[in-house]
């Protein structure tokens, strides 16, 4: 019996890009890579994480396991079944979230969307509804279920999107950044479901969150600019820069981090400011050693006042920073 739930070979995605004058009059067209021969194999009952940026492929990926874009080459299966010759069995062994809550009818309540889904898989009405209460139930909006779905906030209607996935206990999600935008109590209670509740179930996680990541991936696939970079658990892939250190340090004031920049032992520099304070990032090499170096040249500047500092060990950031040359949240 093949171990393997998922099997993506060699796929690859280009679109056409197109800018215009007008509306009808294209200026000039270019070709972007999505994705470029990504090949990964999920065992059965594993979760797997794609962490990456914004536009990095992740949701193409999604998009064409669930047969809902075509590949511009390669293939995949899920199941056994393959995306391109039996994408109607594809489509019913999957559950689909996307991290967009437009993915139901906003004009039907929260139980007529989960009766309207679950009646195409083939359910009939009272199967449907009798579902839609158990999922309701479980996301605890049973008190919103006759509520059209524009009436709910932004986390209700995720909830919906969420428990639309589960409708038929598919063996496989494919989970784009569902906590993508969600308030943190929500998100965590997602999480933790998905946690307990889905182990058994094989799971592809998308995500640019590196925690979430790290709390449900048994492996993860680091990608960007469609390419997978690296593959390995959370343990392995931080193994990779055990020798750095991430240097953290917050400040009154908007820093000059160009000197900083320029020590040979740093391997990045970066800061965020707000409200006149300032947030600084390091990865170095030997980082306690060069914290009072650091620290020297801030306190250098009379403008500024360092308010905390902190070495902390490296991070999935850390690990994407060293193979790509820029952080998942940039």
């Amino acid at each position: 019996m093949n171990n393997l739930t998922v099997e993506i070979d060699k796929l690859s995605k280009t679109f056409v890009s197109v800018k215009r004058r007008a509306v009808v009059i294209p200026t000039s067209k270019k070709e972007v890579e999505a994705l470029k021969s990504v090949s990964l194999d999920i065992p059965r009952g594993n979760v797997y994480g794609l962490l990456g940026p914004n536009g990095a492929g992740k949701t193409t990926l999604v998009k064409t396991l669930a047969t809902l874009v075509l590949p511009t080459s390669g293939t995949a299966r899920v199941l056994d079944h393959d995306i391109l010759k039996q994408p109607e069995y594809v489509r019913a062994v999957i559950g689909v979230c996307q991290g967009n809550e437009r993915s139901i009818y906003w004009k039907l309540s929260a139980r007529e969307n989960l009766v309207f889904f679950g009646k195409l898989y083939r359910m009939t009405q009272s199967e449907a509804k009798e579902r839609a209460d158990e999922l309701l139930g479980m996301m605890g909006l049973l008190e919103k279920a006759d509520e059209k779905a524009e009436a709910l906030s932004h986390g209700m209607r995720m909830k919906i999107v969420f428990a639309r996935a589960l409708l038929h206990d598919p063996e496989v999600l494919l989970l784009d950044e569902p906590t993508q935008g969600l308030d943190p109590t929500f998100a965590t209670d997602l999480r933790n479901h998905i946690k307990r509740e889905l182990s058994h179930k094989t799971i592809l996680l998308t995500t640019h969150y590196m925690h979430e990541a790290d709390m449900l991936c048994d492996k993860i696939a680091l990608i960007n600019e469609g390419e997978i970079k690296s593959l390995g658990t959370p343990h392995e892939l931080k193994e990779d820069v055990r020798n750095y250190d991430s240097l953290h340090i917050r400040v009154v004031g908007i820093p000059d981090i160009n000197p900083i920049k320029a020590m040979p032992e740093v391997m990045s520099a970066s800061s965020t400011s707000r409200n006149g304070h300032a947030e600084l990032v390091v990865t170095a090499q030997d980082g306690y050693d060069l914290a009072h170096r650091i620290l020297n040249v801030l306190h250098e500047d009379q403008n500024l006042k360092v308010e905390h500092f902190e070495v902390k060990e490296p991070t999935l950031d850390d690990v994407f920073l060293k193979l790509t040359g820029r952080r998942i949240e940039d």
